[in-house]
C-alpha cells in the first residue's frame, strides 16, 4: 500500500536502459475511485505531461518507479477524469460519509499499488487540529461517489 504523497516527484526509469523518463506529477483517478495511471512530467525546459497505466509499471520502488522501456509513457491526450492535484483536483475537497457525516478534507489517499485501488483516505480538520490531534486515515468499502463539491464514500465500521 502506498500514499500519493510518497509517489510524487519519484523518477521514471526505464528497466531495458535505465534511463530517467521523468517524474511522477499527479495521478489519474477514474470516476468510479481508482487511480488508473501516473501522470509523468518529462523534459528539461518545456515539461510535457505523460501518462503510465498502472498495469505497465513494473515496480513501484521506495526510489523510483520502474517501467520496461519507455513505450510505456503514453501521450495524454485528454485530460484524466480526475487527479489528485491538477485541474480542479481531489485534495483539499470534503470528505462525507453516506450518513451524511463530515470527515474532514482530503489530504492523501492511500492505494493499493499493483490493482490501483484506493483502500483510504488521509483527512485533515486544518492545521491547528493536525498539530494537537494528528491527521485522520478513514478506511473504506466500495467506490466512491466524487462531485463537483464533495466526495462520498462508505466508511468500514470500526
Amino acid at each position: 500500500m502506498r500514499t500519493f504523497s510518497l509517489l510524487k516527484g519519484l523518477p521514471v526509469y526505464e528497466l531495458a536502459s535505465g534511463q530517467k523518463l521523468g517524474e511522477v506529477c499527479d495521478v489519474s483517478i477514474s470516476g468510479n475511485g481508482s487511480v488508473v495511471g501516473l501522470l509523468v512530467k518529462k523534459g528539461a525546459f518545456i515539461k510535457k505531461t505523460f501518462q503510465v497505466k498502472i498495469g505497465q509499471v513494473e515496480s513501484f520502488g521506495w526510489d523510483g518507479v520502474m517501467v520496461k522501456d519507455k513505450a510505456a509513457l503514453e501521450h495524454l491526450e485528454t485530460e484524466p477524469e480526475y487527479t489528485f492535484e491538477h485541474n480542479e483536483g481531489l485534495a483539499g475537497k470534503i470528505l462525507l460519509s453516506k450518513d451524511g457525516e463530515q470527515l474532514g478534507l482530503l489530504e492523501d489517499v492511500y492505494f493499493m499499488e499493483e490493482m490501483g485501488t484506493i483502500v483510504g483516505y488521509e483527512l485533515t480538520d486544518g492545521f491547528f487540529s493536525d498539530i494537537m490531534n494528528g491527521k485522520r486515515v478513514v478506511k473504506t468499502t466500495g467506490p466512491p461517489a466524487i462531485g463537483k463539491d464533495a466526495i462520498i464514500v462508505t466508511v468500514n465500521p470500526r
